[in-house]
């Protein structure tokens, strides 16, 4: 079979559409449907304007309000595990998900921690702990960190505790002020799923195939990257061997064309794909459509890092920075700061994409946008003054 063609503008609607971007964000609010559209939801423990998990969200649909994400979890709709970061995702993903956890449970196993047996007890003691008094947080726990307090140091019971919840045999039951609650999976996920005993390429084959229906076209890369639960070479062996994949080519922004593969239906998708919605987008830089930045490069031309833990001499833009998004192209880029206990929020940082003009009526757009995600985080004053300084 040729290969199909994708020339670059056609490519980039067809990823927005596909990842909730394309309509404007209105309309009746179904929190499981956004989640299960783009795959997964990234959570984060950074709270700037508001955490990331409620932006996402609310970008795709501005009726949605902090707090209706939770719920989901409570009611078993969604369990949380480690994609390429912590993440709630579908249910109906668990029973493919046994490979993810055998991996990362050897993969602490294997730590000289678990193996000195020093982590095998504080296991054996947590889990019978659990068992007994039912759900429990870390704060049930008072063990000290151990040595040298590095950033990332963690005492021996949260070392205890994630380590059980990597391997699947504790499950997130639910969160309270984003405080997660643990407990053992048999009391969280229903059997017919947890019990579920399927051989490991078809639990490959499943997430690929699922990766691929919410990219629409993906290099092997991509599909690696989207789940971060296989290797780039079981990616690439997969994409050798599967059936009823569409080879394809795709333009990138800077004009050359790559190899990659959509589902069958991708004829379909291109002919029902929309133009974007011209309202203007402040993204979250956890956002799904951004979050592959070798993925955003190729198909925007958008150059985006995360700096929040570089060093503040060191940023070339600044600490919490929101790709800011317009019909099919990045126009800039921006920075907010916020104090939701005194109710304000600041534009602290504005960038401009070369050769994009930001004319009166642009600024007006992103001025709006920026008053609606303040609403969000129930913020009533908004400074943005630097917009009336950078205006043309």
């Amino acid at each position: 079979m040729a290969p199909l063609e994708i020339p670059n503008r056609a490519a980039r609607r067809l990823w927005l559409w596909t990842t909730g971007l394309a309509p404007t964000p209105t309309g009746p609010l179904d929190v499981g449907a956004i989640i299960d559209r783009i795959g997964f939801l990234q959570i984060d423990t950074i709270r700037n304007v508001t955490r990331a998990h409620n932006h996402i969200v609310w970008t795709r649909n501005q009726n949605f309000r902090e707090g209706q994400l939770w719920p989901l979890l409570s009611r078993r709709q969604l369990f949380e595990h480690f994609t390429h970061d912590a993440s709630l995702i579908p249910m109906e993903v668990y029973p493919y998900w046994r490979t993810q956890f055998a991996r990362l449970g050897a993969k602490v196993a294997a730590s000289p921690w678990y193996a000195s047996g020093l982590g095998r007890r504080a296991v054996a003691d947590i889990k019978g702990r659990i068992a007994r008094e039912g759900a429990l947080s870390t704060h049930a726990f008072d063990t000290r960190i151990e040595g040298p307090r590095e950033m990332w140091a963690r005492p021996p019971h949260k070392k205890a505790l994630d380590a059980m919840w990597y391997a699947g045999e504790l499950s997130t039951c639910f969160r309270e002020n984003f405080v997660k609650y643990y407990n053992l999976t048999e009391r969280v996920v229903p059997a017919p799923l947890r019990d579920a005993d399927l051989p490991d390429d078809a639990c490959q084959d499943w997430l690929n195939r699922r990766a691929l229906d919410r990219l629409s076209m993906a290099t092997t890369g991509d599909l690696q990257r989207f789940w971060g639960a296989m290797s780039a070479t079981e990616a690439r062996a997969w994409a050798a061997e599967a059936r009823g994949l569409v080879p394809l080519r795709v333009e990138g922004a800077d004009g050359t064309w790559r190899d990659a593969w959509g589902p069958e239906d991708i004829e379909a998708r291109l002919a029902a794909c929309p133009a974007p919605t011209t309202r203007l987008r402040v993204l979250n830089p956890f956002d799904p459509a951004v979050r592959d930045r070798t993925r955003l490069a190729r198909l925007f031309g958008f150059e985006y890092v995360n700096e929040m833990f570089v060093p503040a001499a060191q940023r070339r833009w600044g600490y919490y920075v929101y790709p800011v998004l317009e019909a099919d192209r990045f126009v800039g880029r921006v920075e907010v700061k916020a104090d939701r206990g005194a109710g304000w929020m600041r534009l602290t940082g504005f960038w401009p994409e070369p050769g994009v003009r930001w004319s009166a009526a642009r600024v007006g757009r992103l001025a709006a946008e920026l008053l609606r995600f303040a609403r969000l985080a129930g913020i009533g004053t908004v400074d943005m003054d630097m917009l009336d300084r950078r205006m043309e």
